[in-house]
């Protein structure tokens, strides 16, 4: 990456052996180069929202910036992109979107994100924290930043002007009204679970927020019903309703719940505690799918994989979350796995597995199980 702040060595997580697409958008270019020709002052604080692979602080860590995600994949390439360029990793304070950074941010600067319950979130958060006359850009892709955006900014924020779009990118330049009052942050929002008493709670960045979704509620009709199950995972966890249904499954069982996003796995843990108050334990651990688990150490994994990444649609996190099954599992382990039909995950577990069964399959989803040898 080329920009006024130097050049830049970026890398994508995850990372695919022949990687067409770049760390960084024409977004990301944009904001840079405005923020140069602005000037702003050496001494400026700066917080960053939704720093896909880190482009954004990586060519800021001057001014050591504080970098907010929802994503560990984002903070972790965050960190590989500061190292690959030869910076010091602690001139960038990474933040969960749970956490908060001190007041007295003189400029926020936002990526888009895919949900925007997340970007409301966050700015509910944020606002309080702006200094007097902060400056405040939001930049995305034209093709990435719906109308609903813009009115967001301007409810939560204030006026909202576009700029004109440059490499099918716009900037957004809010003009913050501090006398705009803030209503109620929304989230983390909660509802009963159907013909069941648990009321479950979703922060901003889980995916329907409102109900049960139609693919977790398929798979909860079909959850692996071997006996002997002790250790289990469901991977890519969500709101952790499926492994809540897998421990109440199976009593003895030890469950992990395993995903990226910082707000699912507190979703996770609050529904697990909703579920069992202090009469069981589990464990929950936010990285790259099982990558730092041991081979051969669990007897369960199910899975509900992503299709996407932030806002580009492909099948690495998925291929990558059926490998890490396949070497963790124990030898008569089962990975169960559900996805839209049209994703014709059979033929990639099959070749992976050597066997892969149809469960059940509706005119929408496909439940398959994968027994390893």
């Amino acid at each position: 990456m080329i920009v006024p702040q130097g050049r830049f060595q970026l890398a994508r997580l995850l990372h695919r052996r022949q990687e067409t697409l770049r760390a960084w958008d024409a977004a990301d270019e944009y904001l840079l180069t405005h923020l140069a020709e602005i000037r702003l002052p050496d001494h400026a604080r700066i917080a960053i929202l939704n720093d896909g692979f880190g482009a954004l602080a990586v060519a800021l860590h001057a001014y050591r910036p504080t970098a907010i995600s929802d994503s560990w994949l984002s903070q972790q390439a965050t960190r590989d992109n500061l190292r690959r360029n030869g910076l010091d990793v602690a001139n960038v304070a990474l933040l969960d979107s749970l956490g908060l950074p001190s007041p007295g941010i003189d400029c926020l600067l936002i990526k888009i994100p895919k949900t925007l319950a997340l970007l409301e979130h966050q700015l509910h958060g944020l606002k309080p924290r702006l200094a007097p006359g902060a400056r405040v850009i939001a930049a995305g892709m034209v093709k990435n930043l719906p109308p609903t955006a813009w009115k967001l900014l301007e409810r939560l924020l204030g006026p909202c002007t576009p700029s004109l779009a440059v490499k099918k990118a716009r900037l957004l330049f809010v003009q913050v009204n501090s006398d705009l009052e803030l209503s109620a942050n929304p989230y983390p929002t909660r509802y009963r679970l159907e013909d069941d008493e648990l009321i479950v709670t979703n922060h901003a960045n889980v995916f329907s927020r409102d109900s049960l979704d139609i693919g977790t509620r398929f798979l909860l009709q079909h959850l692996p019903d071997r006996t002997g199950y002790r250790d289990l995972i469901d991977l890519g966890c969500g709101n952790g309703i499926v492994g809540v249904m897998l421990a109440r499954r199976y009593p003895a069982g030890r469950l992990v719940f395993v995903d990226e996003s910082f707000m699912a796995l507190a979703s996770a843990r609050e529904n697990f505690q909703t579920a069992f108050a202090d009469s069981r334990d589990a464990e929950f651990v936010a990285g790259d799918g099982l990558t730092e688990f041991p081979a051969e150490s669990a007897d369960c994994v199910v899975c509900n994989p992503p299709f996407h990444q932030q806002h580009t649609v492909g099948d690495q996190i998925a291929w990558s979350m059926f490998t890490h099954a396949q070497r963790v599992l124990r030898s008569g382990g089962e990975l169960r796995v559900i996805g839209n039909r049209h994703l014709n995950y059979q033929l990639s577990l099959g070749k992976l597995f050597g066997n892969c069964r149809l469960v059940a399959a509706n005119p929408k989803f496909s439940v398959f199980s994968c027994i390893k040898r």
